[in-house]
Formats: structure tokens, C-alpha cells, sequence
């Protein structure tokens, strides 16, 4: 059955509102996914959307009525952004709202999920990586991965101990074993965030709602490579699964 829904959130961040507003609309591939907006109301938008509200700095809503999805019909982001601090940082209330047509408590508390951890990521990178250019690459582990004890898995090969919180500086194992110096900047049962000097890897636990781990790298380093990353970290997570 078809039902609404909406999942607001707000918070501050230490980035102008000139900042968060590049980050929503030009910088996507540096904290989600790369897309492209038409810069006027009623221009284009990424999945067939439109753009409802173009209000720089202030105000930017896209909205689409035909997702592309069996499980959803309509989908509307919503962003409105204030200075604080003399312009210094910024507040920020981000509503997603609109319908699922199918499996709706699974779906809304994925969606939930996912909002605070993509948030939360916006935040690390206008803290951290602002404009910097980015080489982008996301990708799913194999058909093990969708495993209910699957993401658990995925924290012990990265070698963090089960109490390795947030905030926490450690070596985590990456492609190859190779150490790698990172900050936790987010775990809970279904998300794991490392930040690097020069990059943001970000893991999900989609197993979660039935579907495979993921892994996204936003590499803000001046050689980055998206396929090379892609074809490490889609090693690292297939060896993971022994696939």
C-alpha cells in the first residue's frame, strides 16, 4: 500500500552557507554521488526531477515524480540554509519526503538510516575537503554480503576492535593489507566512515534490508583514481565475503 512519508533533519556546520550550498548542488560526488542540476527553478535534475526551489544560498528543493523505482513513486529533497556566526558556519534543516508504494517500515528505516550517515558525511566534507576535485567510485560486495552478520565482517577486516568508537584514531587493514591512517568519523551497527588526510571511505550495511554491503571512496588526493580504488577496495570486499 502507498503511504508518505518524511524524514527531517537539522543541524550546524563550521562552513559558510556558500559552502554547504556548492556542496548540495555542484559537490555531490565529494560526500554522495556526483550529479548535475540545471541552476533555475524548473531546470533538470539527476532520476528526472526538477528543480522546485533555486535560492542561493538559501533555499534548494528537487523533486521527481517518477523515481525509476517499484518501490517508491514520488521523492522531494528539501534544503534550507541560514548563516550563523556572522556567516562564519551554517544551519541547516533537510527534509526528504515522499511516497513508497511497497514494504514501507523496511524502506523508511533505510532511508532514515542512510540520512544521517550521507548528512553526516556532507559535514566531514565541507569541514574537511571544501571544492576540492574528488575521483568518486561506489560498488556492492558479492551475494554473501547480504548476510545478516555480514557487516560485522566487514569491521573485523578492516581490524577494528568492537569497541573502536567514533573519534577514535587507529590503522585500519586496507587493499592488500596495507595500513592505513584513519580517523573513525562514524560506526553504528550499519555504517562505518574512515577519513584519511586526503579521503572519505565510507561503508554500508545494506545486508541490513536485504541487500549487499556497498562501499563509496570520495579520493580528494591530487592523484587520485577512481577505478584504481574501485578495483582495490572491490577486491578487499569480495576477499572479505571469499568470493
Amino acid at each position: 500500500m502507498s503511504k508518505e512519508f518524511e524524514i527531517a533533519r537539522e543541524f550546524e556546520v563550521d562552513a559558510s552557507p556558500e559552502q554547504v550550498w556548492e556542496a548540495i548542488t555542484t559537490g555531490t560526488g565529494g560526500w554522495l554521488w556526483p550529479s548535475e542540476f540545471e541552476p533555475r527553478e524548473g531546470g533538470a535534475g539527476p532520476f528526472g526531477s526538477t528543480i522546485v526551489n533555486w535560492d542561493p544560498p538559501n533555499r534548494f528543493t528537487v523533486r521527481s515524480e517518477d523515481v525509476g523505482f517499484p518501490t517508491q513513486s514520488l521523492n522531494q529533497l528539501d534544503h534550507t540554509i541560514e548563516p550563523r556566526d556572522e556567516g562564519r558556519s551554517a544551519w541547516v534543516r533537510y527534509v526528504h519526503s515522499g511516497i513508497f508504494t511497497d514494504d514501507w517500515d523496511n524502506q523508511y528505516d533505510g532511508a532514515s538510516r542512510h540520512t544521517d550517515f550521507y548528512l553526516h558525511t556532507l559535514r566531514e566534507y565541507v569541514t574537511h575537503f571544501a571544492g576540492r576535485p574528488v575521483a568518486f567510485a561506489t560498488f556492492n560486495g558479492p551475494e554473501a554480503s547480504t548476510a545478516a552478520d555480514a557487516f560485522a565482517a566487514v569491521g573485523r577486516a578492516l581490524g577494528l576492535a568492537d569497541d573502536t568508537a567514533e573519534g577514535a584514531r587507529v590503522q585500519a587493514r586496507g587493499p592488500e593489507g596495507r595500513p592505513l591512517d584513519v580517523v573513525v568519523d562514524f560506526r553504528n551497527p550499519y555504517f562505518i566512515g574512515l577519513r584519511t588526510d586526503h579521503a572519505l571511505i565510507r561503508f554500508f550495511g545494506r545486508n541490513h534490508w536485504g541487500a549487499p554491503v556497498g562501499i563509496s571512496v570520495h579520493d580528494f588526493a591530487p592523484d587520485a583514481d577512481a577505478k584504481r580504488n574501485e578495483l582495490a577496495w572491490q577486491d578487499w570486499l569480495n576477499g572479505v565475503f571469499g568470493a
